[in-house]
């Protein structure tokens, strides 16, 4: 195995190294035709790269067809569009220059228009509930005529793009995702669940652990380290570098892989795809765990994979009955079914050992407990793609593409030094107009 290993990622830096370099670029740089691109972001809620992500959107946002910006749900609030209007008002600040530099900047008229409020919650089994402004304009989007793809890029919540599917399962061939899961897919796991059981053939990447290499490992000495590169190249850098520093003082851009990879070259070809959002492998059937009975500190379930406790209480259930998983100092609600039962969905989104426990008014449930341990998916599984899943990637599991525990990542932190400072130049677009 580790002759294998060595050899794939021999093949794949060298892969790299014989791309011309426009493979790495933005599509501006790259080619004429721009991706169109809705972006699906939980803007507003504890962790701050959403916000910075958005920022770097915007200052490529010359390169794109942007065609929608939703406020998927999670964050603080039940307005989320509100985080979505302020950071376009940073932009309209900087805009008089950028548009300078490219008449194809969109207006903050036209980025007002676009952006939408998605769910309000999580949606329960089955994984859908009732149409949203934000699910109803991925519809509406996928239906234009227009012969390119719609990309669409999931940086938050799963649930529009589920209700989508579900409302208009027609737009599907129309659709590419681009898919942030990791943490993303804890908290939506059962709209994440529902698109594995009954969109199999949704083209899709799933990005569970990739993404992490844009700001964990790679060049950071010197003024590309996470605080140094923020202090030396966007504190003060325009209205939008100020919103980018003051939302936190150090680089994160978890989401921004999911623009990166559409600007590159043959976004539509993972398998081959070289550049700043990563490479992926197609994926093995996509794990479902299933456990009628509490599980036990040696049951091993894939990280990341899909996992559904299912509980039978006994006792009379109170008028009003609810319950949550209680896991890592998290809450996660069940589910009560027409037969009685009780169904928990969670997600595991690192290698460890974890244990459980159920809080409820019924008392059949409640101080119910169990445990199980977490490992991420065998290299070997590269090598197995499932046929149920012909148009689904995920992060390539081979060991020496690890930026120390997270699958994948190096496929994108080798770029580090490229990426940001293209970013960088980008930003300067906003403190001048364009030389003549």
């Amino acid at each position: 195995m580790k002759g294998l290993n060595r050899r794939r990622l021999l093949a794949s830096f060298l892969a790299a190294a014989l791309l011309p370099a426009c493979a790495l670029l933005p599509a501006a740089a790259a080619g004429p035709v721009k991706p169109r691109v809705i972006v699906s972001t939980d803007i507003g809620g504890t962790d701050f790269d959403d916000f910075q992500s958005l920022v770097h959107l915007l200052v490529y946002a010359d390169a794109i067809d942007l065609e929608g910006l939703i406020a998927s749900p999670w964050g603080e609030g039940r307005d989320r569009k509100r985080h979505l209007l302020a950071i376009i008002d940073a932009y309209e600040k900087d805009y008089p220059n950028l548009k300078t530099w490219s008449r194809d900047y969109p207006t903050p008229a036209t980025l007002r228009s676009i952006s939408k409020q998605g769910g309000l919650d999580l949606a329960p089994p089955p994984g859908w509930s009732q149409p949203t402004e934000g699910s109803n304009w991925i519809i509406a989007n996928a239906r234009r005529d227009d012969p390119r793809p719609l990309w669409v890029l999931l940086w938050g919540g799963f649930e529009d793009l589920a209700q989508a599917l579900h409302d208009a399962p027609d737009i599907k061939p129309k659709l590419r995702v681009y898919m942030i899961g990791g943490p993303n897919k804890k908290w939506s796991n059962a709209a994440y669940d529902y698109l594995a059981r009954e969109h199999a053939d949704l083209w899709i990447i799933e990005n569970n652990a990739t993404y992490r290499g844009w700001f964990a490992g790679g060049q950071q000495s010197g003024d590309l380290g996470n605080t140094a590169f923020v202090a030396r190249h966007v504190k003060g850098v325009g209205a939008l570098g100020d919103y980018f520093a003051g939302i936190a003082p150090q680089v994160k851009m978890g989401d921004t892989p999911a623009l990166a990879y559409v600007l590159g070259a043959n976004p539509e070809v993972p398998g081959a795809t070289v550049g700043w959002g990563g490479q992926f492998v197609r994926a093995w059937d996509r794990p479902h765990s299933v456990f009628t009975a509490p599980p036990s500190q040696d049951t091993i379930v894939e990280t990341f994979a899909i996992m559904e406790l299912v509980y039978r209480p006994v006792g009379t259930a109170p008028a009003a009955p609810h319950a949550s998983l209680v896991i890592d100092k998290q809450r996660f609600p069940g589910f009560a079914q027409p037969d009685g039962s009780w169904r928990f969905l969670f997600s595991p989104k690192e290698d460890k050992a974890w244990t459980y426990r159920i809080a409820s008014n019924h008392p059949g449930l409640d101080g119910q407990a169990g445990a199980f341990t977490s490992r991420m998916a065998r290299p070997e599984l590269a090598t197995q793609p499932s046929s149920r899943y012909p148009n689904w990637w995920t992060d390539d599991p081979d060991p020496a593409l690890r930026e120390g525990p997270h699958q994948g990542a190096k496929t994108i932190s080798r770029w580090r030094e490229q990426f940001l400072r293209d970013f960088a130049a980008r930003l300067r677009r906003t403190q001048a107009p364009a030389p003549r």
